[in-house]
C-alpha cells in the first residue's frame, strides 16, 4: 500500500496537538520544522494553513486552535460561554502577554501591576512571563505609585521607563490618557492598545483641551498591530536561530 504523504498542513496540526490543541502563530513559526518544505517563505505557508484549514479555527488574532479541541480549549481559557466579562478578562490578559513578549524580544525588562500578575496569558500567569514583579524605583514615590497601575511597562537597561501601555478592551480610554498625562515628564512612549473599532473614540478623547499637551505623544495601537509586531519578531528570531 502506498504510504500517505505527510503534508505541510498535517505537520502544523501535529504541532498544535503537541501544544495542547492551540498556539500563537508566532510560536508555530518556532516549532514547525519547515526545513523540507522547499520554499523561501515557509512562514507565509504556515499563516496560509491556519487561515484556510477547516481543521483549525481562530480564537483571537494570532491565536489558533484545532477544531477537534474547540470545546476543551475554550473551557481551558474560560471563554466557552457568552459571558462578556470572561471574554474581556481573557482578551485583556492575552494582549498584555503579547506586549510583554514583544518587549522581551526587544531586550527590555517588563513589568505588570500587582493586581494583574495572576491574570493568564493563555495557560500561564503574566507573572511567569514578566521580567519583574517589582516596579523599579525610578522616580519620586507619587510618580512610581501612579505608574504602578499601568498595564505593561518596558524598562531600558538603566531601569528607566521606555514605554507605557494601557490595554483598553471595554473600559474608559479617558482614564488611561489621564494617567499618561500624570507621567508626561518622562522621556517615554505612551500607547493605548485597543480594538480598531475604538480608534475614533480615542481620537475624540485626545481632542479634548485637557489633553492638548499629550496629543502628539500618546499613540493608538490596535490589537491587530500588536499581533503583527509579535509575529514579525518571532519570525525574525526563528530565522536567525536557524541560520
Amino acid at each position: 500500500m502506498k504510504q500517505k504523504k505527510y503534508t505541510q498542513t498535517q505537520q502544523v496540526i501535529d504541532v498544535l496537538h503537541k501544544c495542547g490543541g492551540y498556539s500563537t502563530l508566532g510560536n508555530l513559526y518556532h516549532l514547525v520544522d519547515t526545513s523540507s518544505w522547499g520554499t523561501d517563505t515557509p512562514y507565509n505557508s504556515i499563516r496560509r494553513i491556519v487561515q484556510q484549514s477547516d481543521e483549525i479555527f481562530k480564537i483571537r488574532p494570532g491565536l489558533w486552535a484545532l477544531e477537534e479541541c474547540r470545546d476543551e480549549v475554550l473551557r481551558k481559557f474560560d471563554i466557552d460561554s457568552k459571558e462578556s466579562a470572561k471574554e474581556s478578562i481573557f482578551t485583556h490578559g492575552y494582549y498584555q502577554g503579547l506586549i510583554i513578549l514583544i518587549g522581551k524580544m526587544k531586550h527590555f525588562s517588563t513589568y505588570v501591576p500587582a493586581q494583574d500578575q495572576n491574570r493568564k496569558f493563555l495557560d500561564k500567569p503574566l507573572v511567569d512571563i514578566c521580567s519583574s514583579i517589582v516596579l523599579p524605583d525610578f522616580s519620586y514615590h507619587n510618580l512610581t505609585k501612579r505608574a504602578s497601575t499601568v498595564d505593561v511597562i518596558w524598562f531600558n537597561e538603566r531601569k528607566m521607563p521606555d514605554s507605557f501601555f494601557e490595554v483598553e478592551h471595554t473600559t474608559d480610554i479617558q482614564n488611561s490618557v489621564a494617567k499618561f498625562c500624570d507621567l508626561r515628564d518622562f522621556y517615554s512612549r505612551f500607547y493605548i492598545v485597543a480594538p480598531k473599532s475604538r480608534k475614533e473614540q480615542f481620537l475624540k478623547v485626545m481632542d479634548r483641551s485637557a489633553f492638548k499637551e499629550m496629543k502628539d505623544r500618546i499613540k493608538f495601537s490596535s490589537y491587530e498591530t500588536i499581533k503583527r509586531e509579535y509575529e514579525m519578531l518571532c519570525w525574525l528570531q526563528t530565522k536567525a536561530d536557524r541560520i
